[in-house]
């Protein structure tokens, strides 16, 4: 009973539980030798040298041979045969592993410097494999083609395996199924509520319910068991209100926009078919013909402005959904110095995934 956290990067420790009723329990590296979870994801404990030299381009070593530490790591199973393949993830480095049969597990060199104002790539994995695992069906010019990337390389271990008549398993496949890109309309009703204020009054508005339409694309990250998603979200939202002052004259708030959002959202799964998430976003926010009137002076144009925005919501069999979105409040009227426009929104949000 291993808790599944799809890790992103290779972990040095886990919990666990010997049974339903038992309290849970940290398993660090110093004292676990291997662990999987269902022929879906395997980790399994070496001492290797690994090249921890930076990919970034402000860091890149002028040395193009790889700069070897020895380290215990718990390497992650992509590939299992008679050559196996592994791979390390944490932060920005990715680093692949391999073994043939019983040998030492080594690093497959790929490794990226600088020559004066060049960057230059090392790629002596492509010798490793064409040296170290050869294969009469496979060719100098294919392994040339191979890039240093996990799709490509499984490709190959995939065909080594199956030229030298292995058996073969392939891991970390099941954790990428589920969709990962999210196309949802969403309708909502919003409540919303204008103070406007100068230098000499403040005028309260009345809170009003009016329709909100929008239209999402979710983007699932493949990691963490799909818990964490981009989202992207154009919509129109507008708001209409007016009262009359002690001195018979009207006051008048016409705003109508469309609001661009994007931001990150968390999934709590419950079951199967339901879960909870919550999300936060940044918005820019760009009138239409929006105004203020205030009584008998010019109107007052509505600026665009950036906001903020947080839900909380409930989504069924991946198909429907209900968030409950509070927006902090802004200043419609930004630009100018002796007035502003407290806007504050709350809103309720249906969601129909179209795919």
């Amino acid at each position: 009973m291993i808790k599944n956290e799809d890790w992103n990067n290779n972990p040095k420790e886990f919990t666990y539980k010997q049974d339903n009723n038992s309290t849970p329990q940290k398993a660090k590296i110093t004292e676990i030798a291997e662990f999987s979870i269902t022929n879906s994801i395997k980790y399994v404990r070496f001492t290797v040298d690994i090249d921890r030299s930076s990919d970034n381009i402000n860091e890149l070593s002028i040395n193009p041979a790889p700069e070897f530490k020895n380290e215990q790591l718990f390497l992650k199973v992509l590939l299992e045969g008679k050559a196996t393949l592994f791979s390390y993830e944490g932060g920005n480095l990715q680093r692949y592993f391999y073994r043939v049969d019983s040998s030492n597990v080594e690093q497959l060199i790929h490794k990226s410097y600088a020559d004066k104002s060049t960057i230059l790539k090392n790629n002596e994995f492509r010798n490793q494999l064409l040296n170290n695992l050869p294969c009469p069906t496979i060719f100098f010019a294919d392994i040339q083609k191979i890039e240093y990337k996990e799709k490509d390389l499984i490709s190959f271990f995939t065909q080594y395996n199956q030229c030298h008549s292995s058996k073969w398993l392939l891991y970390n496949r099941q954790d990428k199924k589920g969709d990962q890109f999210n196309l949802s309309f969403r309708p909502g009703v919003s409540i919303s509520g204008l103070s406007i204020n100068n230098s000499s009054s403040t005028v309260d508005l009345e809170n009003k319910a009016t329709i909100r339409f929008g239209i999402e694309s979710e983007f699932v990250l493949p990691f963490n068991k799909n818990k964490w998603a981009i989202i992207i979200e154009p919509a129109f939202q507008y708001y209409k209100s007016q009262i009359v002052s002690g001195n018979n004259k009207t006051i008048e708030a016409d705003y109508k926009s469309i609001e661009l959002l994007a931001g990150i959202r968390y999934y709590f799964f419950i079951n199967d078919q339901s879960k909870i998430f919550m999300n936060g976003q940044a918005l820019y926010d760009v009138p239409l013909n929006s105004e203020v009137n205030y009584e008998s002076r010019e109107a007052l144009k509505i600026n665009s402005h950036f906001n903020a925005a947080f839900g909380f919501g409930y989504k069924y069999k991946n198909k429907f959904s209900v968030e409950a979105r509070y927006k902090l409040s802004a200043d419609l009227l930004g630009e100018y110095i002796f007035w502003a426009a407290d806007y504050k929104t709350f809103s309720v949000i249906f969601g129909y995934t179209i795919f």
